[in-house]
């Protein structure tokens, strides 16, 4: 039986959502009645839709016969995860062919790599690219040539986009393809430790280099369970994959067979079948639920605080942050990858993976197993099971029954912990999110004076004068979407490590946000309202006392009032945050940005 709390929220968000989800399906449903979108195209529309396609695909889309499968690509040579992706087209053209229907690249979307702009200016251009994701996905199926949809992206803001942009064609159905994480390369402890030594300048830039390309050495995600890997977990949560196909390594038999499999199932799930399973009703919120869930049970990112609101929102669901800390209540931790333990991906997948997760899940109630999915039979029963390869066909047989190393991955009647470990702070500073899954309790309550910043690289730059070393709290101000897109703090991460190390009391309180990276160091992010939208962290001086009580969920800047309402917010000059590296192009999106609890979006999705 279902939990009474998962059931009891699942209840909530769907009569929060009645009016707009009600719109949202009433839409698709006008889209799906209408048929085949072909059937609307002039003879010049369709001409020029199937120019470049073999005469047997033309005779195939001319009649009407066979469906097309519209691919949304996000290849770049620049992501080691999307690298795979390159040759992908090709392989899912042959096997929709073979399988009666006929594919086609419907277009590209952008896809940077955090990693690399991490710390840099590109990056404050990194969670804006979701929404340009979600439009640049748009596009592409605005052709109105498909019957179905294959999308191809796996890393931090591209999978958020590409579901937000399948989601405004929800009547068509669609399958995520993933292409693997990377085989492990340097073990994460290794890694932490010289980037700490780094940060001391206990070792040289070389030294770094040579450890950072150990870990990151080929195709594939990075393997430490950030946002790239959460989103995976997210997507098949919620029923986007095939079962157990999210954490097969690229480039191996197995991973092919797969993407055949996933190019062949969504056939058989058009409006041209007896099956038909378009998104906009897969994705519902059920399985929005299942996805916060699978967020807590696993510690995964920060950033699908933000996300999960957006995509819920593009398909009329209204998902506040009070769900994700009700839920985390009761959703035992289950999973430990780093930068919640030692282990990768890989060692995850190794221990029993999705399957073995999801099973323990569903076992203690509290996952909907009534969705509709994309697997070959509907629901989530069948992500009970793993895939193999037999001769070069994917068969799937059932997960593990017990974890092969209780180390990374537990029963839910053995958690790592209790509760979920992302948790929602409010007090007068505002409403912020703080992952305390990789913080050990005794770092939970920190009060100490406040440090203020309005740069991340001023931190740093103090830590190396010796002007941290003592208890406080870093306030990291104006990081918010409005003020410079909201980049994440990852620079923070080796500094505030080291000083927690050395025995100094810290913590961290920003408007801005860590993803997957929030660590060891106790950190309340995305604060809301944001500083340059007059919240009382702009007000915040050197020396104010701040209390940050991740027992008892508060945040509390420990002023008197009286004294606060004579503060005048004085906002840095932030000009140069907002040209060069195309800055100056995102204007209108910094202008028009919601805020970090209503998903940080420039898209107008609460109302249709």
């Amino acid at each position: 039986m279902l939990h009474e709390l998962v059931s009891e929220v699942t209840e909530r968000l769907k009569e929060r959502s009645v009016r707009t989800r009600t719109i949202y399906l009433d839409r698709i449903e006008k889209a799906a009645g209408e048929g085949p979108s072909r059937k609307r195209l002039s003879c010049g529309n369709l001409a020029h839709g199937f120019a470049a396609c073999n005469p047997s695909d033309k005779d195939g889309l001319t009649g009407e016969q066979k469906p097309n499968v519209g691919i949304v690509t996000a290849y770049n040579d620049m992501l080691s995860a999307h690298q795979p992706y390159e040759d992908m087209p090709k392989l899912i053209r042959q096997a929709v062919r073979d399988a009666g229907g006929v594919a086609q690249v419907a277009g590209g979307v952008p896809a940077m790599c955090d990693g690399v702009t991490q710390g840099q200016s590109g990056m404050e251009l990194s969670l804006f690219s979701r929404d340009v994701i979600a439009m640049s996905t748009a596009v592409a199926l605005s052709h109105d040539m498909f019957d179905a949809v294959l999308c191809l992206g796996i890393c931090d803001k591209i999978v958020p986009g590409l579901l937000m942009g399948a989601l405004s064609f929800g009547h068509l159905p669609c399958i995520f393809v993933p292409s693997g994480p990377m085989t492990t390369g340097a073990s994460n402890d290794e890694k932490h430790q010289v980037r700490q030594l780094y940060a001391e300048g206990k070792v040289g830039r070389e030294e770094l280099l040579k450890m950072e390309s150990k870990s990151y050495h080929g195709p594939g995600t990075c393997t430490f369970y950030g946002t790239a890997n959460s989103n995976q977990m997210l997507v098949e949560i919620m029923g986007l994959h095939l079962p157990g196909s999210s954490f097969v390594n690229p480039n191996t038999p197995l991973r092919e067979a797969l993407t055949i499999a996933a190019a062949q199932q969504v056939l058989k799930l058009t409006a041209l079948g007896d099956d038909y399973r378009p998104i906009g009703k897969v994705i519902d919120e059920r399985a929005i639920i299942n996805g916060v869930v699978g967020l807590l049970a696993t510690g995964g990112s920060t950033n699908h605080t933000m996300h999960l609101v957006a995509i819920a929102k593009a398909a009329g669901i209204q998902l506040q942050w009070d769900d994700f800390s009700e839920l985390s209540k009761v959703i035992p931790l289950l999973a430990r990858v780093y930068p919640n333990g030692s282990a990768d991906i890989n060692h995850f997948q190794a221990a029993g993976g999705m399957g073995y997760l999801m099973a323990s899940l569903m076992d203690a109630g509290l996952l909907h197993t009534d969705i509709l999915s994309v697997a070959e039979t509907p629901g989530l029963q069948s992500y009970r099971t793993e895939p193999f390869l037999v001769g070069d066909k994917v068969e799937w047989r059932p997960a593990p029954e017990v974890s092969l190393d209780l180390d990374v991955l537990r029963p839910a009647s053995e958690p790592f912990s209790e509760d979920g470990g992302l948790k929602l702070l409010t007090g007068n500073i505002g409403r912020a999110i703080i992952k305390t899954s990789a913080v050990k309790p005794e770092h939970w309550v920190i009060e100490a004076p406040a440090i203020v910043f309005d740069d991340q690289n001023e931190l740093e730059a103090a830590f190396r004068t010796g002007a941290l070393d003592k208890d406080f709290v870093a306030v990291i101000r104006f990081q918010g979407p409005r003020a410079n897109g909201m980049p994440e703090l990852h620079k923070l991460t080796p500094v505030l490590s080291s000083l927690q190390s050395r025995g100094f009391k810290v913590a961290l309180v920003t408007d801005g946000r860590m993803s997957g990276a929030s660590g060891k160091v106790p950190a309340a992010i995305q604060v809301t309202p944001e500083c340059v939208a007059g919240g009382l962290l702009s007000k915040v001086n050197n020396g104010d006392v701040i209390r940050l009580d991740a027992k008892n969920c508060t945040l509390e800047l420990l002023v008197e009032e009286s004294v606060l309402a004579n503060r005048i917010t004085v906002v840095p000059d932030l000009s140069a945050r907002q040209s060069g590296t195309g800055r100056e192009l995102f204007g209108l999106f910094r202008a028009n940005a919601t805020d970090a609890d209503q998903g940080a979006s420039v898209l107008q999705l609460s109302e249709y």
